[in-house]
């Protein structure tokens, strides 16, 4: 079964070292940021399936965080950890988009049990949907059914795209995310790999991969 990936942004050393040593031990895949900067970046250049967020944080509070995660994501459960608990905060977090809103202290069950349940129903949405499923861990791609094998490359643009359906992603953007400062894979190189993966596609009814000439790609869903 893939392992999910969770953006885990906590400022406060001690809790966030509880938390994260009880995620990875479920097991999860966990990022653990302190700021909102360096949380942002992160989701930016990696594949994530839920965030996990403080509101109160250095630079960057999570109420922003949210904003932007939001304005290119608008799948991705979002859940707020919060000493703030008056009604006007959890509503404020609501409204931007949250799944859910916890105060602090909160009960670690608890907090399991939520991200278990937005796992399963993002896992379930996204089937009912497209029909299509990315096993990131084991490089598959499932299409009405029939599985096809991944390259590793393949399955890192594929996870890319999903995460930020209908939404364009540049060209530069990419390759950044997919092969860090490696001059190696320019444009051409991209190509094929897009390429491939609209072949991969072509049974599915409901995804597909749009090219915006000389600016990037879109995974309309």
């Amino acid at each position: 079964m893939n392992t999910a990936h969770i953006l885990f942004v906590e400022d406060d050393i001690n809790l966030g070292f509880v938390v994260r040593d009880t995620l990875e031990n479920v097991p999860f895949a966990v990022t653990h940021c302190t700021t909102g900067p360096e949380a942002w970046v992160a989701f930016q250049t990696q594949s994530f399936d839920l965030c996990l967020l403080d509101v109160m944080l250095p630079q960057t509070d999570g109420f922003t965080l949210a904003r932007q995660i939001r304005s290119v994501n608008t799948q991705i459960p979002i859940l707020f950890l919060s000493a703030l608990a008056d009604k006007s905060d959890r509503l404020q977090g609501l409204r931007l988009g949250a799944d859910d809103y916890l105060t602090k202290p909160f009960s670690v069950e608890e907090l399991l049990l939520k991200i278990n349940i937005f796992l399963r129903r993002t896992i379930k949405e996204a089937s009912l949907l497209t029909n299509t499923f990315l096993d990131r861990k084991n490089l598959t791609l499932s299409v009405h059914g029939q599985t096809q094998i991944l390259t590793q490359r393949e399955a890192d643009v594929m996870a890319y795209l999903l995460d930020r359906p209908n939404t364009l992603v540049r060209r530069d953007e990419l390759l950044r995310a997919v092969w860090g400062d490696d001059d190696y894979f320019m444009g051409r190189s991209l190509d094929v790999f897009i390429s491939r993966l609209r072949k991969r596609l072509a049974q599915s009814a409901s995804l597909r991969i749009e090219n915006v000439h000389s600016v990037g790609f879109i995974l309309r869903q």
